[in-house]
């Protein structure tokens, strides 16, 4: 099931046998969430690292604003017109053309683009691969119209291309990562502030591991609109006896105690994952500024079982890959990662027991569902850039561009 990664050279390539001609090329990476799940929409607390998977655009502006973009791996093509009315197709063309769109409506670009793309991130394994897409398309349209602009408005219209567009309520976190990545770094991401605190993931003892279960179940989309629907409910419950709130962010440990019981049981239990997981994650970030990575993995422990009994966003298939990677020896935390109902684990081990840590997960995985899951070491990457092509002048990844 695993596709061979995209290289620079093999989109450059195909832009030339498509569209011909001179061209620029534009990168934005997936993510892996290692603490603090379904937080973002709720005002709340994210630990992020953007990933070395990316999704890589061949690009270059047209005299009008006809984008016409072909999708190299799944070899497709699109074609449509930011001055004609918008259609929704449900596939991967409305990433594409909601960011886009979301991009023209904010800024009034003067040109469209010919474009190909291709990603090594994981197509529903919870590592954001239409975050990657979006970003790197929106990273691309922007630089080709030469427009200034905050960072931020990226990752805005790549949000707004989801919500509009996609259907999916997201929070910030995916978009935010791929456009701010850091090398060597998770961000914890203050989803109300949008501050940012770059946090070293360079240890000697510990590797970052993602176990892909191969699963991706139909109800993902549909769940998460809802999961969001009954912390919204949550609040409108809690705002009758706690004054202010405007969201979970809001609610304390402390308060959730003493009001929980006016809740119903399913509300109850997605309001305490959401607070208990902001909770969890600030602590964790603590921790691995420290280097106390063995304490940081517990906390990783405690997120699964909470997004398994109290949020009921796991599966059979990620639940059988963290208890497995809990008997495993050097083990220090692991959990589900992204959305849920299929997708990754990200597990957090020793270096030292990685090849028996990858042997005893594919064997119990493979016994018990018949297949095996892939496993993935990731290093913390940059945010989107443009690429510098071979003996071609390229502005530098910060022109055009103001940070936070």
């Amino acid at each position: 099931m695993n596709r061979p990664e995209p290289t620079n050279e093999f989109v450059v390539k195909e832009f030339a046998r498509i569209f011909g001609g001179e061209f620029r090329l534009f990168r934005a990476p997936g993510r892996v969430n290692l603490i603090g799940e379904h937080t973002d929409y709720n005002d709340g607390f994210v630990l992020p690292f953007a990933i070395d998977r990316e999704a890589i655009v061949a690009a270059r502006s047209r005299a009008d604003l006809r984008v016409n973009v072909h999708a190299l791996d799944v070899g497709e093509s699109a074609t449509f017109d930011l001055n004609a009315p918008a259609i929704k197709h449900g596939s991967w063309i409305d990433y594409v053309e909601g960011t886009a769109r979301s991009l023209h409506k904010r800024f009034k670009l003067k040109h469209g683009a010919d474009m190909v793309f291709s990603s090594s991130v994981l197509i529903g394994g919870g590592l954001s691969s239409s975050a990657a897409l979006e970003v790197s398309i929106g990273y691309a349209l922007l630089s080709l119209n030469n427009v200034q602009y905050d960072k931020k408005d990226l990752a805005f219209a790549a949000q707004r291309a989801e919500h509009e567009y996609v259907g999916i309520r997201s929070g910030i976190m995916d978009q935010f990562t791929s456009v701010f990545g850091k090398a060597n770094h998770a961000l914890l991401l203050d989803c109300r502030s949008l501050e940012i605190d770059f946090i070293p993931l360079e240890f000697d003892d510990a590797v970052i591991a993602v176990c892909d279960s191969e699963v991706k179940h139909e109800l993902a989309s549909s769940e998460y609109n809802k999961r969001r629907e009954e912390c919204e409910k949550g609040v409108e419950m809690l705002s009758k006896s706690l004054s202010g709130i405007e969201s979970l962010r809001d609610v304390s440990a402390d308060d959730y105690s003493k009001y929980a019981e006016i809740l119903p049981e399913t509300i109850r239990k997605r309001c305490r994952h959401v607070i208990s997981e902001n909770a969890r994650t600030v602590k964790a970030a603590e921790l691995f500024k420290k280097g106390d990575v063995s304490a940081a993995g517990r906390l990783m422990f405690e997120s699964h079982r909470s997004l398994r009994d109290d949020y009921e966003v796991s599966s059979p298939e990620l639940d059988l890959l963290v208890d497995t990677a809990a008997e495993c020896e050097g083990i220090f935390g692991a959990r589900m990662t992204g959305g849920g109902f299929g997708g990754c684990t990200v597990n957090l081990l020793q270096p030292g027991s990685l090849a028996a840590f990858k042997e005893t997960i594919t064997r119990e995985y493979a016994k018990t569902f018949g297949f095996e899951p892939s496993i993935y070491i990731f290093q913390a990457a940059d945010g989107a850039s443009e690429i510098a092509l071979p003996g071609t002048p390229t502005l530098p990844t910060d022109f055009a561009v103001s940070d936070m």
